[in-house]
């Protein structure tokens, strides 16, 4: 059984879009921060290793 979802007005879609903008936003953020980290931890000498 399928429950029936309420409509949603034009104002409540805009302000949901950018509310998961600014979530997808501070997620990538964070990500990058976790990176950044990553390398400034393991030092220079991760990018000259032999692959």
């Amino acid at each position: 059984m399928q429950a029936k979802l309420p409509q949603l007005s034009p104002d409540e879609l805009k302000r949901r879009r950018r509310r998961s903008l600014a979530l997808a936003l501070t997620l990538g953020a964070l990500v990058l921060l976790i990176f950044a980290v990553t390398l400034a931890k393991l030092g220079p000498q991760v990018l000259q290793r032999p692959l």
